[in-house]
């Protein structure tokens, strides 16, 4: 080599730019909100819920304490709207239509992505074409350096409530193509907490101003969850086995002063899935999804003041699904799924109508990926089948019930510039969600006669997103929607006849508006200062439309705010971490009407979290202090349940 040769090799290089295309299949037309492992790990979170309180556009229902159960909906169109998948398979619940996300962990999430309408990627389960919004939960996929064959971690946190934690994640390269992952955690805790209680009268009166002890908060949970990875010429699979024990006290609302509660629950939970994707050349994919899953719940109500109740519930789920895209030209593909779903609840309950629902859904989608437009169209055809199977003198009760809907969705992305840094995107959708087998069939509560809420979602929108070479930001980006959904035949619990029984009926319509932004800057500040903020701000006006002739027609929905948003705000110095978040609700009210005695206060809490790291020979140890609602602040999310104060937890880790 000559040296004139040898000179040019040394000096800078400059070459032309790569762009690295996936299929447009797989891309998003509309871009989602999404948490990363790094940042979870850094905030105060230890379950999926308490990450989705930072997302725009999300309401948490949390009825306190560690092991309060806590559910979420995203634009005031409820829970039962809301799809949940884990690892790319939907969770289920068909008797009550809610999941409690406070039982899944952070310690194994890389990522948390939430989607409005639904995931803008055709290449999906026909079920994801379904949902009003979606949540995906993408666990920790093992990573290994050249050299390595195991990862091994131990998690310990002891804090306020007498909460102990310990977790533990195992990591083994079994062969070049494949691996696995365990992990396994426990929980306990006595769940009680001081809090400030104060009821005024309509006039401003106190009726009652005390402090006490939360009481029959306490909860014992295991979790263990085990996953094979696989790696196949052009594809890959994975099986996964979740196991999920609790038992635990609900605390119940303060009513009437009364502070204990006899209630009881315990849950167990498991399931086993299977995913299996491919790639056929360059044209054609394939995936292939199966799970089987067994929920057991038994309740027990002890309290003296109602009649005594100890019942079981056991809930089966079978799922199967098949998903194909075509890549029809390089920048048009077509989509065809189909998904078979059989539920079954028995419960220990006199004249229960031991339902059984058959799904079969079948979506057909395409999606166009040119110049500076993304579009994506889909219709999802839905076949419902429910039979109840009553027994003994109750079998002439038996019923049966069918029902197909077609749900269609448009969902398009404009890049008006050159370059991505700015971009508008507008979709309309068309959902629904069943009626649960709650709602249907539950002993003197259920109405068969039901029919499935109907939901219209209209939204327009642009993004902003920059990243900066040679600048203390090194990268900003700005989200905002203006949206409009409307919901039909809401099903609510009515009250019929005397001794304070219910019905369930078709009776609402609510028009719902918003506006969610969201913005995200990272600095970097010198040599060893990184600085990471986050900030989105919800505005929704929820309004019941049901009956203009109620006393509560155009109010507020209960519990939606006008007004909320969360903050964090993340600096990084060496092997030192501090991170401060805040969080808001404006005032809502609890009740239809939208009266005084109704209200209830905005609330707001601050966490702060000091984290550092240090290595001893090839071993990773990590310190968490926690300081959760530091300002000590008196507040509920939901009436009658008080949230608690100022609280502590601190974390050790030791990752090998």
């Amino acid at each position: 080599m000559t040296t004139a040769a040898q000179s040019k090799l040394d000096s800078v290089q400059h070459v032309r730019e790569i762009i690295v295309v996936s299929k447009p299949a797989m891309r998003e037309v509309v871009p989602s909100q999404k948490l990363k492992g790094e940042l979870l790990e850094q905030l105060n979170t230890h379950s999926v819920a308490d990450a989705l309180r930072y997302f725009s556009g999300v309401q948490l229902k949390d009825y306190g304490g560690v092991g309060g159960i806590k559910t979420v909906n995203i634009r005031s169109m409820g829970t039962h709207h809301l799809g949940i998948s884990y690892d790319g398979v939907q969770l289920g619940n068909a008797q009550n239509g809610q999941i409690d996300l406070g039982q899944f962990s952070l310690d194994n999430v890389e990522d948390i992505t939430l989607y409005n309408g639904q995931k803008s990627a055709i290449f999906q389960p026909a079920s994801d074409f379904g949902n009003a919004g979606s949540i995906y939960i993408r666990t920790k996929a093992p990573d290994f350096k050249k050299g390595e064959n195991t990862h091994l971690r131990f998690k310990t946190q002891y804090g306020s409530s007498d909460m102990f934690r310990f977790s533990t994640l195992w990591e083994q390269k079994l062969s070049s193509t494949i691996s696995s992952s365990v992990s396994a955690g426990f929980l306990t805790a006595s769940g009680k907490y001081k809090f400030h209680y104060e009821r005024k009268y309509p006039n401003g009166q106190t009726a009652w101003d005390t402090t006490a002890v939360r009481q029959n908060g306490d909860i014992h949970a295991e979790r263990i969850e085990a996953n094979l990875f696989g790696r196949l010429e052009q594809g890959s699979w994975q099986l996964k086995g979740y196991l999920y024990n609790s038992a635990r006290g609900i605390p119940g609302a303060i009513v009437n002063n009364v502070w204990r509660r006899g209630e009881r629950q315990q849950d167990l939970n498991t399931f086993v899935q299977v995913d299996y994707n491919k790639n056929i050349g360059d044209g054609f994919s394939t995936r292939w999804l199966a799970k089987y899953a067994y929920y057991n719940t038994h309740y027990v109500n002890k309290d003296t003041t109602q009649l005594p109740v100890d019942n079981r519930y056991k809930q089966q789920e079978f799922y199967l699904s098949t998903a194909n895209v075509l890549e029809l030209l390089p920048n048009w593909s077509a989509s065809l799924a189909y998904d078979f779903k059989w539920n079954k609840l028995n419960a220990d309950i006199y004249n229960f109508a031991y339902p059984t629902r058959i799904s079969n859904l079948v979506s057909l989608a395409t999606a166009i990926d040119y110049k500076h437009l993304k579009a994506q169209g889909s219709i999802l055809a839905t076949f419902i089948h429910d039979k109840t199977h009553r027994r003994g003198e109750f079998a002439g009760l038996n019923s049966s019930h069918s029902l197909s809907k077609l749900t269609p969705a448009l969902f398009v992305n404009v890049y008006p510039f050159r370059g991505t840094f700015f971009s508008m995107r507008a979709y309309v959708k068309k959902s629904f969600r069943m009626p649960t087998f709650n709602d249907l069939y539950y002993t003197d509560m259920g109405n068969a006669n039901l029919v499935p809420e109907s939901a219209l979602q209209y939204d327009a929108g642009f993004a902003l997103n920059k990243h900066f070479e040679h600048s203390i930001i090194r990268h900003a980006e700005m989200h905002f929607d203006a949206y409009y959904n409307t919901v039909h035949d809401k099903i609510v619990a009515y009250p019929k006849g005397q001794q304070f029984r219910w019905t369930m009926l078709n009776l609402g319509k609510v028009h719902i508006k918003g506006i969610d932004v969201e913005a995200e800057a990272d600095f970097k500040i010198g040599k060893d200062l990184i600085a990471t903020t986050r900030a989105q701000y919800t505005y929704q006006d929820a309004r019941d439309v049901t009956d203009a002739e109620t006393s509560y027609y155009k109010h507020q929905i209960p519990y939606i705010p006008w007004h909320s948003g969360s903050a964090i705000l993340g600096l990084t110095y060496k092997n030192w971490n501090l991170n401060y978040s805040f969080i808001y609700a404006g005032e809502r009210y609890d009740e239809q009407e939208n009266i005084i005695y109704n209200h209830m206060e905005p609330w707001y809490t601050s966490d702060l979290s000091l984290g550092v790291w240090w290595k001893v020979n090839s071993v990773l140890m990590k310190a968490h202090l926690d300081v959760n609602n530091l300002l000590g602040q008196d507040y509920e999310v939901i009436v009658n349940y008080p949230m608690p104060g100022r609280n502590y937890a601190l974390t050790l880790s030791v990752e090998i």
